[in-house]
């Protein structure tokens, strides 16, 4: 008799999946189920855009400051972050695990003139094509996935020698829990309830423990924070609710 052979391990939540999907249609507009998105995007970018400029000695006053670079946005959703890349200039792709959200990705870009590539799969699975990129986002995703160790693991192996990869995401503790869960979910309704788990987020030490065992260090580290006075997202340093930072493969 054969012994059944174990599945492999993947990073795929299929729970997690489901739920974006539900909202794939919806995913540009500004006050639908993706609101909070919208909101963050612009401290995000501005984020991503120092960081790079810093990384690889670019003009951060360029109308196109990424050009030349091939960026890779991981969990890209309905490409948000994706087509912003494209517009500074980077050759970018767009990988996300749902195929609902890839496809209004394809449809949006194709509308706004963008050319950006995007791939319905898993990190592992484009992680063993050989694919690089000299720079890798990976925004409010780590969140998501069911096994963290595999999906870093295939960061730093698409991560380009040189490269920089900006990941961001919820911290793990009370204020985060009154402001991602109890605030945006349950009070304002900013995201459909039951959208984040507190217990699947990481503090910025386990987030830098695990980029150490994959061969990542981490560069940098801020906060992202909502002001309720100005209803708008900016970098800051109080990493106590969500936080942003940069990584490369050690030297």
């Amino acid at each position: 008799m054969n012994a059944s052979k174990a599945p492999s391990p993947s990073t795929i939540n299929e729970g997690e999946i489901e739920k974006f999907s539900a909202v794939a249609a919806e995913w540009w507009d500004p006050r639908g189920p993706m609101a909070p998105l919208h909101k963050l995007n612009p401290a995000r970018l501005s984020y991503i855009r120092d960081a790079v400029c810093a990384h690889f000695g670019r003009d951060p006053g360029q109308m196109r400051p990424l050009k030349g670079l091939k960026a890779l946005d991981v969990g890209c959703g309905a490409g948000l972050v994706t087509e912003s890349l494209a517009r500074m200039g980077a050759d970018v792709t767009g990988l996300d695990a749902s195929a609902d959200a890839i496809a209004a990705a394809r449809v949006h870009a194709e509308e706004s003139g963008l050319v950006v590539t995007y791939h319905a799969d898993s990190v592992e699975n484009l992680s063993a094509t050989g694919a690089q990129f000299d720079l890798i986002t990976a925004l409010e995703v780590v969140e998501h996935v069911a096994d963290v160790d595999l999906f870093i693991a295939g960061l730093s192996t698409l991560l380009a020698p040189g490269g920089l990869l900006v990941f961001s995401t919820p911290n793990r503790t009370p204020q985060s829990y009154v402001s991602v869960i109890f605030a945006a979910e349950k009070v304002l309704k900013w995201v459909p309830e039951g959208t984040h788990d507190w217990k699947a987020f990481l503090t910025p030490d386990e987030m830098a423990q695990k980029l150490d065992q994959a061969g990542l260090t981490v560069t940098d580290l801020k906060g992202l924070n909502y002001s309720v006075l100005n209803r708008t997202f900016a970098v800051t340093n109080d990493t106590s609710i969500n936080y942003i930072g940069s990584a490369r493969h050690k030297t």
